[in-house]
Formats: structure tokens, C-alpha cells, sequence
């Protein structure tokens, strides 16, 4: 079975709600959807979690990255780019890029704003260049998705986006989440197919 990884940082929930939509459309095409996160950073010193966080999904290691058929990276957006928290994290992958272990996978991005135009699509553009750098084969959200041309919400073709709302407080729409599992649909069927 292909393991297919969401690995998403969430600070209000939103991206990881729409990480458990993704999981949705991964596991109805067949596949298995991992499900990780990753811990906050610190702005005043060097901290460091515990290995297992208290609630929620359990922290990416690098082991999860070197053994998944296919990424799917999401973060809230921070002044048009993903969150710090997860860029940390990936800046940490330079063994792996080294190994050329992502090489060849299929990879897709998502993300929550605040507001419609708070940065959704270069935040999505930020996330894919490292995946790039990996050599993975990015993927998006065809126009066949009939959401893509009705939504007033999120949604983009880089990748599903949520619209939360200057509070965080706007849960996903109907639309904002059928985009979610078709994409991770759309990313399970072409893992199949690749292998």
C-alpha cells in the first residue's frame, strides 16, 4: 500500500482540518494517509517539545519524508509565505536531499488565510520550491474541479486554500473541502500509478 504524508503546521486548527480532508480523498482512492505536524518555534531562544506532542498528530521525522510515496505539505500563510515553523523543518532535510530520497514523488501544497487576498497563492508558490529542490513532481487542482470556478472562498490551481477569517474562526466550506479531498485523491491515484 502507498503511504501517502500530510505534513502540515497548524497554529488555529485550520490547516490541520483541511490536512484531515486531504487524508479523506488519500484513503478513498486506496492509499494510506499519514497524517504529521510540526512543533512551533521559539522567537525569544532555542527550545525544544517533547518527542510526542500532547494532543493531536505526532511530529514529522525524517524517516517519515524518506519512506512516503508521495508529500503533501500545507501551512497557514505569514506575510505571503508558509509558516516558520514548517520552513524550520524543512531546512532540516539537506541529508535527504543529499539521498535524493524524494526524487521522483509526486507532491502537493495547501493552505489557510486570514483574509481572500492574505497571500494564498505565493504561499503555496513558496512551499513548492523547496519540493522542487527535491525533485519532486508537483502537482495541483485541475479546472475540471468545478469547485475551483464556484468557489468565493478559497481555492486555488496551485492547491486548495481556506479563507479562515481575520478570527481563525470560519470553518472550511463545503467547496474549500471537496477541493481538499480531491486533491487528495487526485495525489493517491497518481502515486498508484507511478508505482
Amino acid at each position: 500500500m502507498a503511504d501517502i504524508l500530510i505534513l502540515y503546521y497548524s497554529r488555529s486548527g485550520n490547516v490541520k482540518n483541511m490536512a484531515e480532508q486531504i487524508a479523506r480523498g488519500v484513503e478513498s482512492a486506496g492509499c494510506r494517509a499519514i497524517l504529521r505536524t510540526v512543533p512551533p518555534v521559539s522567537t525569544v531562544c532555542e527550545a525544544s517539545e517533547d518527542e510526542i506532542p500532547a494532543d493531536g498528530h505526532l511530529y514529522a521525522s525524517h524517516d517519515d519524508l524518506k519512506q512516503c510515496s508521495a508529500l503533501v505539505l500545507g501551512s497557514p500563510t505569514r506575510f505571503g509565505n508558509m509558516a516558520a515553523p514548517l520552513k524550520y523543518f524543512i531546512d532540516s532535510t539537506s541529508d535527504i536531499w543529499l539521498s535524493g530520497e524524494l526524487a521522483g514523488k509526486p507532491a502537493a501544497v495547501f493552505t489557510s488565510t486570514g483574509s481572500l487576498h492574505g497571500g494564498q497563492e505565493t504561499t503555496l508558490l513558496s512551499m513548492m520550491l523547496p519540493l522542487l529542490h527535491h525533485g519532486m513532481m508537483i502537482m495541483g487542482l485541475p479546472y475540471s474541479e468545478s469547485g475551483l470556478m464556484l468557489t468565493q472562498e478559497g481555492g486555488t490551481p496551485y492547491g486548495p486554500s481556506h479563507l479562515a477569517g481575520s478570527q481563525n474562526d470560519r470553518p472550511l466550506t463545503d467547496t474549500e473541502a471537496t477541493l481538499c479531498r480531491a486533491l487528495g485523491k487526485r495525489i493517491a491515484n497518481t502515486t498508484l500509478k507511478l508505482q
